[in-house]
């Protein structure tokens, strides 16, 4: 009784004091978001009400007010590119330097904000001049773009940078004049204020701040808590842990690394204690953090984008979501299982385990936003409303405990975080708009895609390979949303032109997951490196290995694409139980035969065989899945009916 009365209360119990980081220096390390300036006194608290402030406008504009998009959007941008120049310093060194702003930064911001207020005042005039805008007008375009390319450059980073800067460049290239060129970029809803910037405004932004709400209801440690009751005990249990976490997590975390360095600050410790390998630890969290930005409702926020950008409806975007990110999950979950088997790992002390249903009893109702946030949008309210809605049940549910009730300041904070979170989201989806004007004016997309249909040969599984790769360099330091309007924009058109009869939902989900498995895949791999920043690991090592973990990340949109009922397009129920199987057995194989092992090491012949029958049931034809099946099946028969059969043969 006393071993179990002292026995942890939770999974951050069991962290040595020793292995504990300093999430915020990490976070500032590898996330450029999180590399803020840093204020006390009289200039935090007036960051912190300008930052709320921020907020509030951004509900009064969602629900009240009744003005022009254009407006909307420019205005919206205007206060973001202020607040940009606020928070960010020109150099990253620059943050740790206390209350100063110089007197430059403060000029780029009023000029910036100045530059879309300008549009917001001269809209009616600026509707009527069209493509005959003034030189003036031409010039305060120019400054706008630049400004807003600077703001991302220090919020964002390079990538996304240099790839809108080829864009412009080939416009320049191709022959259209400047004035025509800033007229789509910064005075149309193609450009820079285009359909990014309108998603992010409406949708993403109150969902950005209902994450910073449930943050504050602690809701984090309770899915921590959750998945170690449901699998801390299990071998390898640390690691299911993460896994399952980081999933839980994904409902509402944008961010793969901030999902990353939030749960692997826990979880990465407790699995090196328990035996993991440091770098297998880190990989763990970073590929399964990652698995975050895909798994429904929200997925990253790139869910609402989707539905904007393929008018499918949002409701049946996340059901399609459904039964891919399960397939993700359950590759990693597999692998981690197959590596626990293989070294020896145990699980944790039952003593360490929280129960779970006292633990849904007494915390379960933390779930209540999502639940509100779900069953909102399921009966047909705007997602604007629904999160809305899903902020408030975040304030009621928050008030049910002392520790996470809140007062007018952690409300305050809220509101601030979640404007601080909006930034770098709205200057990566800023620039992305720069690149679909771009392609929208020159219609360069269709000469992208008729040159990987020569590179193809018209072969579809080498138009998909190739399409992957592109996705890949283009997603690298890329955050998710602004990432998948790149792959929208760039890449899902290019499978529609070479791969005519796939839907256009499976196209976007094809270029989404190979966009965001960027963030795993070296040399770049930011969520890889966050996690080795808390392990102690090599970030190169740790990428390698989170990119075999999610192996399943690079198949399962093959997948998707040859064989659509997947995402439950016009799936009957036959094909439902048929790709279930044949999915969960190929993720099963491919898992063993990676790993080397099952119920005992695989040999030579036994892992060809297993990775082999694993990749052959990627293609959704019968004969493919009879030979993949039998294949296996001979592995699984050795693995476990044979050997286990001798074994028993040898113990008599």
């Amino acid at each position: 009784m006393s071993e179990r009365k002292n026995a942890p209360q939770n999974l951050s119990d069991l962290v040595d004091p020793v292995d504990q980081v300093d999430v915020d220096a990490v976070m500032a390390e590898y996330d450029r978001e999180s590399n803020t300036r840093r204020f006390s006194g009289v200039p935090r608290v007036l960051v912190r009400y300008m930052l709320a402030a921020f907020s509030l406008y951004v509900f009064y504009m969602n629900l009240i007010s009744v003005w022009p998009e254009q407006i909307r959007r420019a205005s919206f941008v205007g206060l973001i590119v202020f607040m940009a120049f606020m928070l960010y310093p020109a150099k990253k060194r620059s943050a740790k330097r206390e209350n100063y702003i110089p007197l430059y930064d403060l000029i780029l911001g009023v000029i910036g904000a100045v530059c879309y207020f300008y549009y917001v005042v001269n809209f009616s005039d600026l509707a009527v001049k069209a493509t005959r805008i003034t030189p003036f007008d031409t010039l305060v375009g120019a400054v706008g773009v630049l400004i807003t390319a600077e703001v991302c450059r220090r919020v964002v980073g390079l990538p996304i940078l240099v790839v809108a800067s080829t864009f412009v460049g080939y416009a320049f290239f191709a022959g259209y004049s400047l004035r025509r060129i800033v007229y789509t970029l910064f005075y149309t809803l193609d450009g820079v204020i285009g359909t990014p910037i309108g998603v992010c405004s409406t949708f993403i932004v109150l969902f950005i701040i209902l994450a910073s709400f449930l943050e504050k209801t602690n809701i984090g440690s309770f899915f921590i808590d959750i998945a170690n009751s449901v699998a801390g005990w299990a071998t390898g249990g640390p690691a299911k842990v993460a896994v399952i976490s980081s999933a839980l997590e994904g409902m509402y975390s944008g961010s793969s690394v901030a999902n990353t360095v939030g749960s692997g600050s826990v979880t990465i410790p407790v699995m090196k204690k328990t035996g993991y390998d440091k770098d297998f630890a880190a990989a763990v969290e970073a590929a399964a953090s990652t698995g975050g930005q895909i798994m429904p409702p929200i997925m990253g926020a790139a869910a609402f984008l989707m539905a904007e950008m393929t008018g499918v409806p949002y409701s049946k975007i996340a059901v399609a979501g459904i039964f891919p990110a399960i397939l993700y999950f359950a590759g990693i979950f597999l692998m981690v299982h197959f590596e626990a088997k293989k070294t020896g790992l145990k699980g944790l002390p039952r003593e360490a385990i929280p129960g779970f249903f006292r633990l849904f009893l007494t915390k379960g109702y933390l779930f209540l936003p999502i639940v509100v946030l779900v069953v909102m949008m399921s009966i047909g309210y705007t997602p604007s409303r629904a999160a809305c809605l899903a902020i408030l049940a975040a304030v009621i549910v928050s008030s049910f405990r002392r520790e996470t009730r809140m007062t007018p300041k952690t409300f305050i904070t809220a509101l601030e975080n979640g404007a601080k979170n909006t930034v770098a989201v709205a200057a990566a989806c800023s620039i992305a708009g720069i690149i679909v004007g771009v392609v929208s004016l020159t219609g360069i997309g269709l000469k992208l895609a008729e040159g990987l249909l020569f590179l193809s040969g018209g072969i579809d599984i080498i138009a998909l390979f190739l399409t992957m790769i592109a996705c890949l360099i283009l997603g690298m330091g890329v955050p998710t949303t602004a990432n998948y309007v790149i792959m929208a924009t760039i890449t899902a058109p290019i499978i529609l032109k070479l791969i005519p009869e796939t839907p256009v939902l499976a196209a976007h989900f094809f270029v989404f997951y190979f966009g965001v498995v960027a963030d795993i895949t070296p040399p770049v791999a930011l969520a890889a490196y966050a996690g080795a920043a808390i392990s102690g690991g090599n970030p190169l090592r740790t990428g390698v290995i989170a990119t075999r973990l999610a192996i399943a990340a690079f198949i399962v949109p093959y997948m998707v694409v040859l064989n659509p009922a997947m995402l439950l397009i016009n799936a009957s129920l036959y094909q439902i139980v048929q790709f279930t199987i044949t999915s969960l057995a190929g993720m099963f194989a491919l898992a063993g035969g990676l790993e080397g092992f099952m119920r005992d090491k695989l040999s030579t012949w036994q892992r060809i065989l297993a990775v082999g029958g694993g990749l052959l049931l990627i293609h959704p034809d019968l004969l493919t899945d009879l030979i993949g099946l039998a294949m296996i099946g001979v592995v699984v028969a050795f693995q476990y009916g044979i050997k286990t059969g001798r074994d028993k043969l040898v113990a008599a």
